[in-house]
């Protein structure tokens, strides 16, 4: 069945850089749209950035453009989500989704940013 499956979140400080994974299974990934998105306490689900099926065309919420930067390798399965200059606002739990596959969650991965 589908699966997503976030990793690589963790304690960093302001200023800090994480990369996040997502392996993907259970539908043919190069064929998807990708999506990274986050759930900060106490505020709705907010779509952080997308990524085309080939990786060529990419966009980015306004609060994390210029400072994240989203990827994938299709020959792996796997989407990731390089974060740079991270706030404290940017504390959540970020999730990887398709799309199609809309009503499939991981159990996300915590990202917190605090001195």
């Amino acid at each position: 069945q589908v699966q997503f499956v976030e990793s690589g979140g963790g304690l960093v400080q302001p200023g800090g850089s994480l990369r996040l994974s997502c392996a993907a299974s259970g539908f043919t990934f190069s064929l998807y749209v990708m999506r990274w998105y986050r759930r900060a306490p106490g505020k709705e689900r907010e779509l952080v950035a997308t990524i085309g099926s080939g990786g060529g065309s990419t966009s980015y919420a306004d609060s994390v453009k210029g400072r994240f930067t989203i990827s994938r390798d299709n020959a792996n399965k796997k989407v990731y989500l390089q974060m740079n200059s991270l706030k404290p606002e940017d504390t959540a739990v970020y999730y990887c989704n398709a799309p199609t596959y809309s009503n499939y969650w991981g159990q996300g991965t915590q990202v917190t940013v605090s001195s």
